[in-house]
């Protein structure tokens, strides 16, 4: 029953995260991957069937753009994706709303988190 709750609560805080990962440079989608699972302590260990459905609804929405590097020597082209000013909007209204909720719940859990 844990993995059903910790599911949920991971959904919905991934937008947020791939935001802020984004912000301060373009990553692509395996940099974006390692980095979660790194600054997170590993908990989040997303695949690629996860994440690219969140980075193609960011892009529908407009909060990130993507584009193609050039391959150069062996390396192969990577997609990066960048954060938009609309995105960066968007992430500080996220963690706006990740501040009060997580305020409301540690009021709720009597500060048991």
């Amino acid at each position: 029953m844990n993995e059903k709750y910790e599911r949920q609560m991971k959904k919905g805080v991934l937008d947020m995260l791939v935001l802020k990962l984004l912000e301060s440079e373009p990553k692509y989608g395996y940099q974006i991957i390692q980095e979660l699972k790194e600054k997170s302590g590993e908990t989040f260990l997303l695949k690629d069937g996860t994440l690219y459905p969140i980075l193609y609804r960011l892009e529908d929405d407009q909060l990130v753009t993507a584009r193609w590097s050039e391959a150069k020597d062996r390396q192969v082209p990577r997609k990066y994706y960048e954060i938009t000013k609309a995105g960066l909007m968007a992430l500080h209204e996220i963690e706006a709303v990740w501040k009060h909720m997580s305020e409301g719940i540690s009021k709720i859990m009597g500060g048991s988190i």
